[in-house]
């Protein structure tokens, strides 16, 4: 008999109600409608008003599980991935485990991290099934780099999108996830950052003397051209190592997700890892760049257009902010 392993259920999102359209950023900028979509492949994104959270997004997305798919008492493990916490504290985990009326002996706890978050969330808690720790668990994801965001900055405007989503993981006969391969490169932090949100000052602050005066804000900073070199050099890398350390190939997957940068840049990284266009997934029209949302949302969508079904293999590639990448192997049930 097939031991019992953790492995994906089911997956949701949620999107705000607000609809930003490459038309209405274009009314602000020199770029037109048609060239946002021609360089990133995004033509419109969803953005929050300033009373959504990203909390309130990932709890949305939590909502068309629990009670439908699962009991709210059956749940003991509730982890969430933001960069865009409620409050420095206390973590939004705990506010949304009390909101969704889970169990008290459900543990939950955030972890900070982007557009790797998702594979590093599935590590997480296909670490803490396999220990006993917890039986069935919630990834939540959830970001609004919508309130970092420079209105004059269109580099990012036109890329960046919120979301939140929901995975839930249980121990099954069918299905698996891994092994991982995951990175860091902190020499690279600066390239993606918002620097006055927390508690480094600038008296204080090592990275400083990186910038002018006038790009240290409480703003997303984005060094496009430098994010765009780390990444055809790590995730390259880091797809080779995965498939070495899976003892496959490219031909033995059935379908490989990255995460949702922007088009031209997934083209380039499908050409460098030489993955067939009829396996590569490309979802972010209507999205844009919704950071640790991204992965999810493409399974999500794969799985409602019967595109994904029990026993495919998938490979899973995050990369971006931290600098940071992750890439797991997963098997469908």
């Amino acid at each position: 008999m097939r031991p019992l392993l953790p492995s994906i259920s089911v997956i949701s999102y949620a999107l705000p109600k607000r609809v930003v359209t490459n038309e209405e950023l274009s009314t602000d900028s020199k770029w037109t409608a048609d060239g946002i979509a021609d360089k990133t492949g995004i033509k419109t994104r969803h953005v929050v008003d300033l009373s959504q959270t990203a909390a309130d997004l990932a709890f949305e997305a939590a909502k068309k599980i629990v009670g439908h798919r699962i009991p709210a008492n059956e749940i003991d493990l509730l982890v969430f991935c933001t960069q865009s916490p409620d409050y420095l504290l206390p973590t939004s985990a705990c506010l949304i485990q009390d909101r969704l009326g889970l169990s008290t002996s459900c543990a939950a706890f955030d972890f900070n991290l982007g557009c790797s978050g998702y594979v590093y969330g599935l590590g997480i808690v296909k670490s803490m099934l396999e220990s006993g720790i917890a039986s069935k668990a919630l990834l939540l994801t959830g970001e609004t780099y919508s309130k970092w965001l420079d209105e004059k900055d269109m580099s990012v405007r036109t890329i960046f999108g919120d979301a939140g989503t929901a995975t839930l993981l249980e121990l099954t006969p069918t299905g698996s996830i891994g092994p991982f391969v995951l990175g860091t490169d902190g020499s690279g932090a600066h390239h993606l950052i918002v620097h006055e949100h927390a508690a480094r000052s600038r008296a204080i602050d090592p990275l400083f003397a990186k910038f002018p005066q006038n790009q240290v804000s409480n703003k997303l900073y984005m060094d496009g051209p430098e994010i765009y070199v780390f990444t055809l050099e790590a995730v390259p890398k880091a797809y080779r190592e995965l498939l070495k350390k899976a003892n496959i190939i490219t031909d033995d997957l059935d379908l490989v997700v990255f995460h949702q940068a922007n088009s031209y840049m997934l083209e380039q990284l499908r050409k460098q890892c030489r993955i067939p266009s009829e396996k590569f997934i490309i979802d972010l029209e209507n999205y844009g760049n919704t950071v640790s949302n991204t992965i999810p949302i493409v399974l999500a969508n794969l799985v409602e257009q019967k595109k994904l079904c029990s026993g495919m293999k998938l490979a899973l590639v995050g990369f971006g902010v931290g600098l940071s990448w992750g890439a797991c192997i997963v098997d469908w049930q």
